[in-house]
């Protein structure tokens, strides 16, 4: 089944819509910033694509901008000054792990063992275990 188009809203029904539909978490501004666990991006109210409503009968449903993501409002979490050093800290990281992973040790494979594991799960594992720590 064929996902929806996101549909266009004035930025006070958008800012509406945000508030009713996301349950996890508020909403002050269009301009608030979440961090999406799924793509690992920061996204702001206004980028959240809203879609369904069809004929003002189906529900609303939204959705994160990034390409292929499919994250939901679950998923968003507030960038705290915790998650912005992390997500700064995995962005320094990927070049060199692009480095690692592109380099060959002669029969085709990375050089670096765990060169393959800089995925979204691994991402995910990290950035959680900071957390598991902190409480």
């Amino acid at each position: 089944m064929a996902l929806s188009a996101p549909i266009t809203l004035s930025d006070a029904d958008k800012l509406d819509a945000l508030r009713r539909i996301d349950q996890f978490r508020q909403w002050p501004s269009l301009d608030d910033k979440r961090y999406c666990l799924v793509c690992s991006k920061i996204i702001t109210g206004r980028q959240i694509q809203i879609a369904g409503g069809t004929r003002g009968n189906g529900p609303l449903r939204l959705s994160c901008p990034t390409d292929r993501c499919n994250s939901i409002p679950m998923d968003w979490v507030l960038p705290t000054d915790e998650i912005l050093a992390k997500v700064e800290m995995m962005a320094a990281e990927e070049p060199k792990a692009s480095v690692l992973s592109s380099a060959s040790s002669g029969n085709g494979g990375p050089v670096h063992p765990h060169a393959g594991h800089n995925g979204i799960a691994s991402r995910l594992r990290k950035l959680a275990f900071h957390f598991k720590r902190g409480s």
